[in-house]
């Protein structure tokens, strides 16, 4: 106050006048005094890993661009909750788990994150679950879907708003496996694949059907001839595909006239690019973990028009939604906990936490973080003005209906 009053007083008038040692009234001192500097605003920091370039390129950048569209959904824009700043942080792994350890290791160490999220190949993801342990951050995982993520690999950090393989293997295994049904699989050489196939098969023998053969290829291969040879010796019914990536298998299974022969393909309807190649499979039933027309949420509406606005008129696709989930759970779980990310705290918050995405309402399951969620039993049927077959919604599977096994051993 003597350092206030000094100033106060030895200072010159604004009008010019000299100096003057009269003190200031109160009044005056009070309207002089300079407001308080404002603190630092609290920032947390989420460091995502996503495929931006390899073979899932398309799947990484569907999920960043959801991701952000996610935060700026749960924060009206503003980037903000619970009175701190959201930034978030995109990592490319290349679809290699030796540079997902990398990058989440740099996210971790360098950038401080508060949580980790990804990634689009469960490969990556799997080789960076026990960086989430080891420096007791929360990851949430999206898109990877291998069962092994909340299963034999899960630890108690890991929450995944990805559905898991046991989910679509039961909307799969729903839509073709009856009593003594013949069924062929088809699937990449990873954990992606041979987990789902694993858990279609386990859905299946337990609707009646026989799994007659099982193929298996490269996920970077390009030639599959070998194998659809296989499984034409093997006269399944059906043959149920289980791929993710650009390098799909449909124009081979076209070319090699397997559909001809009497085998029904059925399978997940992909992303946009790949049901490019699938025209010649139109009246394929199946099933789908989202395509922008099928759910029917507030959320999924503002997904689509805001998607529209800042991509040059594009539909959201295959894994935005799956980001933008991702982002909405965390920051739901900061509010939850009134902006603490202390990892034990958020992990009480999150455990059995419901919220809102464009699919509906999804639920972390308090055994294994696995979420809970709807999926989509679909048609492909042509329609004019797409140079791809649509997948036409045939019914809703319920989250009850998709609900998996808990594989952890918790």
């Amino acid at each position: 106050m003597a350092l206030l009053l000094s100033a106060c007083s030895s200072g010159s008038s604004s009008s010019g006048g000299s100096a003057t040692n009269t003190p200031a009234p109160a009044a005056t001192i009070a309207a002089v005094t300079p407001a308080p500097t404002p603190a630092p605003a609290k920032t947390i920091k989420i460091g995502v890993l996503a495929s931006l370039t390899g073979a899932l390129e398309s799947y990484g950048k569907q999920t960043s661009k959801g991701f952000e569209l996610g935060i700026d959904y749960a924060t009206q824009g503003m980037r903000e909750v619970a009175g701190a700043k959201i930034e978030f942080i995109i990592e490319d792994t290349e679809t290699k788990p030796d540079v997902a350890i990398k990058k989440a290791t740099k996210l971790l160490d360098t950038d401080k994150v508060d949580f980790l999220v990804g990634s689009s190949s469960s490969g990556d993801t799997l080789a960076v679950l026990p960086l989430a342990l080891e420096y007791k951050k929360v990851m949430v995982v999206e898109p990877a879907v291998a069962d092994s993520i909340t299963g034999a690999a899960w630890n108690k950090y890991v929450f995944r708003t990805a559905r898991n393989s046991s989910q679509d293997a039961a909307a799969g295994a729903a839509a073709i496996a009856k009593q003594g049904t013949k069924i062929a699989t088809f699937a990449p050489d990873s954990a992606f694949g041979r987990d789902g196939v694993k858990a279609f098969a386990d859905v299946a023998k337990k609707l009646g059907a026989e799994i007659v053969e099982e193929q298996y290829a490269d996920a970077a291969a390009t030639d599959f001839t070998a194998n659809i040879q296989k499984i034409i010796a093997a006269k399944p019914d059906y043959l149920f595909i289980v791929w993710a990536g650009a390098n799909s298998p449909w124009k081979q299974l076209q070319d090699m006239k397997v559909q001809e022969k009497g085998i029904r393909i059925s399978t997940g309807a992909p992303d946009i690019a790949a049901l490019k190649t699938m025209n010649d499979l139109v009246g394929m039933e199946g099933f789908s973990v989202y395509y922008n027309e099928l759910p029917k949420t507030d959320v999924n509406k503002w997904l689509v028009d805001e998607h529209k606005k800042r991509f040059n008129g594009e539909v959201p696709d295959l894994f935005t939604a799956g980001g933008m989930s991702a982002a909405i759970s965390i920051i739901e779980a900061i509010k939850k906990t009134n902006g603490d990310v202390d990892s034990e705290k958020l992990i009480a918050a999150m455990e059995g936490m419901s919220f809102e995405t464009p699919k509906g309402t999804m639920t972390f399951r308090p055994e294994d973080h696995q979420a809970l969620q709807p999926l989509y039993a679909i048609k492909l049927e042509k329609r004019d003005g797409f140079d791809y077959p649509v997948p036409v919604l045939m019914r809703e599977l319920t989250k009850e209906e998709t609900t998996p096994p808990i594989q952890n051993k918790r």
